[in-house]
């Protein structure tokens, strides 16, 4: 899951940052309506922990370009405890919850996780696909009810496949979820091909099916009819 933190306070922001990447999360952090603008226009995210009070603007201003660029991110925003006109109107815009300063990082996972599974799961824990069932809260996968052991990568594409089933998911956008926007470094895109082998390898190994094509000169599509 790729989260991206518009955040000012260079501690606060610091120590989320660590939190939420200790807790599994890809993160980014920016701290300038500017460059959160940007972050938005070229990458996507599951959700936007967003500070209202930036030096540049007020955090509200972002929303509607996080809805227009993809109305599937989910957005937290981040208030003061005076503020219940932002509050509202932050949800009124297309917010989906609210936290507000100070707060503990138990809380802040618990409302990244159920904005998460409100988005994704229909309010359910579980992502389920034909024999496949991941449990969201605890990451683990399960085959046929039988216990399989990922990777952190191997998690996160396999979740990202099956919320993106049949469409065609390029190298670059595989390569940008697992990587954030440190991924054109790379010299070449190996990694995923090797990143996916091994999935493909331990879910069948478990006598599931490969539900991983190869889409040649693409990238690869996760769907039903793949042999």
């Amino acid at each position: 899951m790729k989260i991206l933190i518009v955040e000012d306070n260079q501690h606060l922001a610091s120590d989320t940052q660590q939190f939420l990447t200790e807790n599994g999360y890809l993160v980014e952090h920016v701290a300038m309506l500017i460059a959160a603008s940007e972050k938005i226009s070229t990458y996507n995210y599951d959700v936007v922990v967003l500070d209202l009070g930036l030096p540049d603007g007020n955090g509200l201003q972002l929303i509607p370009e996080i809805k227009e660029k993809n109305p599937e991110t989910g957005i937290l925003i981040v208030t003061a405890k005076n503020s219940l006109n932002e509050k509202v109107e932050g949800l009124e815009i297309g917010a989906d919850d609210y936290i507000t300063k100070p707060f503990h990082k138990a809380e802040l996972n618990a409302r990244i996780r159920s904005i998460i599974r409100r988005r994704n799961s229909q309010g359910s824990n579980i992502l389920k696909f034909n024999e496949i069932s991941i449990d969201l809260l605890s990451s683990q996968v399960f085959l046929a009810d039988k216990l399989v052991s990922l990777t952190r990568k191997e998690y996160d594409l396999l979740v990202y496949f099956m919320y993106n089933q049949n469409r065609i998911l390029t190298k670059e956008n595989i390569a940008e979820h697992l990587w954030g926007d440190h991924f054109d470094q790379a010299d070449s895109f190996d990694f995923i091909y090797n990143h996916i082998k091994n999935l493909r390898k331990k879910l069948t190994s478990k006598n599931g099916k490969n539900y991983i094509q190869v889409m040649y000169g693409i990238g690869y599509r996760f769907m039903e009819t793949s042999k």
